[in-house]
């Protein structure tokens, strides 16, 4: 036996028709490709872009070595992030260039992992379930992760969108990537003509039943339209902020009158007979930005404006404590007669924004942080708040506070017992830039995710209103003050997706990671074996 008619098995790699370039000019190359899929995301949501993007990665890093894989994949999540994150240059430069380059590692370990799974019989699956991993990862890590561009968001106007209340919102960015990953096998298999047609029958049966699911799923609802028991009206307040940017809060106490001012002019249209009357109203995430309960000047705006509606309002608010130096972000539901009744506080915190992490470490370092202000302090309850309206009712609200509604637990924890289902963000920093319309997607992938309308108060952008399958009914202008009143059924179903969304995530995160370790396992088989037959070929050669 010779070393020639030894061989090693051979992998299941397609050979694809993709330039091979080094060093730079691949790392740009991958980099472009993020940039395009990028513009799948708000506010261009041009989704088709995102799946040639993941096409065009995998495609990318088949036949590399991982480390090569690695450099492709932080190139690709560079130009990734720089457009779908790089609105937080209002922050500061620095905080913008350090969170891309940041969350460009999860993407290079993406690269590296598309390297050794497309090595594997069935790789779209594996390489899709590669993408669920790196997704799950950098929603987790660090500080709690930031999931924030997570491909089932790129998916809210196309026929998927029907499968969030079952899958939810991990397995719909699992279905993004798998289609994404069907359009690379079919381009892998394009010069061999067997392998065309079998990828492509493959690629349309898996993509017919799909779609066929989704449109289907739309129409799926677990309740009626009318919800059960007597609608609640919710007034919804946008009372504007005095400036755009890092200081857009303006002056103390302005953002509370601005409010109170708003709340004026919602009562005057209710009084007028132009809206129904509300039942509660509901403000904005930091609607005041002093603890209402320590500072007696902003208690009373407050209280007056509950007074003038006759009925609770849901605060948003900024407390002080519980330690020196600390501050909470909370919901209050204030009641008129008797004041505060309920209150949540908000668990998932941006860091560097509300909270500094290894703050005693840092801040010496980087004075700047110093803008960050009090150390916040998150919550440790669900926000499934137990309140009673004016008229007596009981009724169980579940309150998602701004950036929030990225974290999968956060909204399922707030929504399950819940009948109606709000929003309070501060969205005042980033007007004009892609945050708001990236946010607005996410509120209404929850929607459809829970099968529940959602009223949504900002401070100036972007508020709203929208059904349970994700349509917008109302929406504010951004950057003015605005109001209405809208009618929420009140539900108690819950969707398929609330019951498996956990489990689910983690499988298909399981998933990833063990075709991850099987990849390897091959590869280190493989070579052990070639090097076993060559030792065997140059013994018997002697």
């Amino acid at each position: 036996m010779t070393a020639q008619q030894v061989r090693a098995p051979q992998p299941t790699t397609p050979r694809v028709l993709v330039p091979r370039l080094r060093g730079p000019a691949r790392m740009g190359a991958a980099a472009l490709i993020g940039l395009l899929a990028g513009l799948g995301w708000e506010p261009t949501a041009a989704w088709p872009l995102t799946l040639f993007g993941v096409a065009a990665l995998t495609l990318a890093c088949i036949g590399l070595r991982p480390r090569a894989g690695f450099g492709v994949g932080f190139g690709f999540g560079l130009g990734l992030m720089a457009v779908t994150v790089g609105w937080t240059y209002v922050i500061a430069v620095p905080v913008a260039a350090a969170l891309v380059a940041f969350e460009a590692l999860f993407f290079g370990g993406l690269g590296a992992a598309l390297t050794l799974v497309t090595r594997l019989p069935g790789w779209p699956v594996w390489a899709a379930a590669a993408w669920s991993l790196c997704e799950f990862s950098y929603s987790r890590v660090p500080f709690d992760g930031f999931g924030w561009t997570r491909l089932a968001y790129v998916a809210v106007d196309t026929p998927l969108a029907g499968l969030f209340a079952f899958v939810g919102v991990s397995g719909v960015s699992f279905l993004v990537a798998l289609a994404g990953q069907g359009l690379a096998a079919l381009v892998a298999a394009w010069p061999d003509p067997a392998a065309r047609r079998r990828v492509a029958a493959q690629v349309i049966v898996v993509a017919t039943a799909v779609l066929l699911a989704g449109l289907g799923g739309r129409a799926w609802q677990p309740e009626p339209a009318a919800g059960v028991g007597a609608p609640v009206r919710v007034g919804i307040v946008q009372g504007n902020v005095d400036g755009v940017g890092i200081g857009a809060m303006g002056r103390a106490r302005s953002v509370t009158n601005n409010h109170l001012s708003e709340t004026v002019g919602l009562m005057a249209r209710v009084n007028a007979g132009e809206l129904p009357r509300p039942d509660f109203v509901l403000w904005p995430e930091n609607s005041t930005d002093i603890d209402p309960t320590t500072d007696p000047q902003t208690g009373q705006i407050v209280q007056a404006a509950s007074e003038l509606t006759g009925v609770p309002i849901l605060v948003g608010a900024v407390m002080d404590g519980p330690g020196a130096d600390e501050r909470q972000t909370a919901a209050l539901w204030w009641d008129p007669h008797i004041g505060i009744t309920a209150r949540y506080n908000k668990r998932n915190l941006v860091p560097f924004g509300e909270y500094i992490p290894l703050r005693q470490v840092l801040l010496p370092l980087v004075p700047m942080l110093r803008l960050v202000g009090a150390q916040s302090v998150p919550g440790t309850e669900p926000g499934l708040m137990q309140v009673r309206l004016g008229d007596g009712r009981a009724l169980a609200i579940g309150d998602v506070i701004c950036f929030e509604l990225a974290w999968d637990s956060t909204v399922r924890e707030a929504t399950s017992g819940a009948q109606l289902f709000v929003v309070q963000s501060n969205n005042a920093t980033y007007l004009r830039t892609g945050q708001l319309d990236q946010q607005f997607a996410i509120t209404r992938a929850r929607a459809m995710e829970t099968r529940r309308e959602v009223a949504i108060a900002t401070t100036n952008a972007l508020s709203g209103f929208v059904d349970r399958n994700g349509t917008v009914l109302w929406e504010a202008t951004p950057g003015e003050p605005a109001s209405t009143v809208v009618e929420m059924p009140v539900r108690e179903a819950t969707t398929p997706a609330m019951a498996i969304g956990a489990p689910l995530t983690w499988l298909l995160a399981a998933l990833g990671a063990g075709a991850i370790g099987v990849a390897i396992a091959r590869t280190v088989l493989r070579g052990r074996v070639a090097s076993t037959g060559i030792a065997s070929g140059r013994a018997a050669g002697r």
